[in-house]
């Protein structure tokens, strides 16, 4: 029976920002954590500052073969074919789970492609910063964060209680489960509609001769426009069809909203405002009635 406790050895795949911040949680309440990424300075800055006990930038079958929890930290494509093309290195028995912001397009080809020895079980950390690299990891981006485990048919028991164990252990404020499903809807509404109306209102204006004059609203709103366009683009992609039915959705509550100032329908204008209002009331309570951090 698969449980995660301080003496299995944890994996991260992937050394970036959230890598980064799994990576020096995950030390710090004990756990053996080493790194697998690309880049040598990561690897050498993580060790440095004590975020993991050992790393490296090679396939290396032995040095993957130890662990007992692997946590992958790609972009999605590179995800898939990482697995087509070590899981035989990994340790039989041992639990897979990642940080991926899609799901249907993820994980049901990886447990098709998974060895009969091996769990994948997602997840999805809604946890981040508008920077990147290991050089700005912190276990603090978890603090106040959502964390929403994904299983299938094919996850035992276990393995999602492992999962959801992992989540607590990390310091989300909040586990959540999700179909795969449920959670490319959910994303695509609350997160990626969200950074095309950042990205789109960003460029359509010269921004250069109104930034002596903008506000916090702007600024706000904008936060999450700076963007790393080539893990978004993949992102948007393998969740096209959800996306676009997000957006075609605030398209027609924008439009109604146009159409009421044109037309000066104030009390329709009232009736939008109000409901926006009480809505957003909702995050501000589960905001305000999380515990301090200790």
């Amino acid at each position: 029976m698969w449980k995660l406790t301080k003496d299995k050895k944890i994996l991260i795949v992937g050394l970036g920002l959230l890598g980064g911040s799994y990576a020096e949680a995950l030390t710090d309440l004990g756990y053996h954590v080493g790194a697998l990424t690309r880049s040598e300075s990561s690897i050498k800055y993580a060790l440095e500052k004590g975020l993991i006990a050992e790393g490296t930038t090679e396939i290396d079958p032995e040095f993957i073969g130890k662990y007992d929890l692997l946590v992958f930290c790609l972009y999605p494509k590179v995800f898939l074919q990482w697995i087509k093309d070590n899981q035989k290195y990994i340790k039989s028995g041992a639990l897979i789970t990642d940080v991926t912001g899609v799901k249907r397009s993820v994980v049901y080809p990886i447990q098709s492609i998974l060895r009969d020895d091996l769990e994948f079980i997602a997840a999805h950390p809604m946890a981040g910063r508008e920077v990147y690299g290991v050089q700005n990891a912190t276990k603090k981006i978890f603090k106040n964060a959502n964390y929403i485990v994904i299983p299938t048919l094919k996850n035992t028991p276990e393995g999602i209680e492992a999962c959801e164990e992992l989540g607590r252990e990390l310091g989300f404020r909040s586990v959540k489960t999700l179909t795969p499903e449920q959670h490319d809807e959910m994303i695509g509404f609350l997160s990626q509609l969200t950074h095309c109306i950042a990205v789109s209102l960003m460029v359509c204006k010269d921004s250069e001769s109104l930034v002596d004059y903008t506000g916090d609203s702007f600024r706000d709103l904008t936060r999450i426009a700076k963007i790393n366009e080539s893990m978004w683009t993949e992102l948007f992609y393998m969740n096209k069809d959800e996306l676009l039915l997000q957006m075609e959705l605030f398209e027609e509550k924008f439009n109604i909203l146009k159409n009421a100032i044109k037309n000066e329908d104030t009390e329709t204008i009232h009736e939008i405002m109000k409901l926006s209002t009480e809505k957003r009331k909702l995050f501000d309570r589960e905001k305000t009635e999380t515990p301090d951090e200790k």
